[in-house]
């Protein structure tokens, strides 16, 4: 398995990933209205944008197709979009996209990283040396929903 950045033309791939990864790994934290609607199958296009726009990285599985992604938001130095295909979930993928990511905030300056965490995940990041700030509601365009989220950071 090889970690690479992003091409934009994988924008649609990268984007069911992150549908079946909310799909699959949320069902405890949200009811299934939410997520339903939270994961449409059309791709905004500023998704694409995003691939452009940062370092934004993908695992490839052994059919050179992505199977887990994650980026860093250089406008904001926060971790985003670290999602992993729900058969390739327990294989250490997730773990690589977040030092991947750690890795490049710290070559570009970056002395802390932020993300917000669904509540299934916090345990994850946790691991990775993220500490809890604090529990927060996102208000979800997409999702039509008031989210639960765990507000997290990490000094690099």
């Amino acid at each position: 398995m090889k970690i690479r950045l992003a091409v934009p033309v994988e924008a649609g791939e990268c984007w069911n990933i992150r549908n079946q990864a909310i799909r699959y790994g949320c069902k405890s934290s949200y009811d299934d209205a939410v997520i339903a609607a939270w994961t449409p199958e059309k791709m905004p296009e500023s998704y694409r944008e995003v691939i452009v726009a940062n370092p934004f990285f993908v695992i490839e599985g052994s059919d050179n197709r992505p199977v887990a992604t994650g980026f860093l938001d250089l406008s904001s130095g926060s971790v985003e979009a670290v999602f992993t295909l729900p058969q390739y979930t327990g294989k250490g993928f997730g773990s690589q996209i977040i030092e991947a990511i750690k890795n490049e905030a710290r070559e570009r300056g970056f002395a802390q990283l932020t993300l917000s965490s669904t509540p299934n995940a916090q345990a994850f990041y946790e691991k990775h040396g993220f500490v809890l700030v604090r529990e927060s509601i996102y208000s979800s365009a997409l999702a039509q929903a008031e989210l639960r989220c765990m507000e997290m950071s990490i000094k690099l």
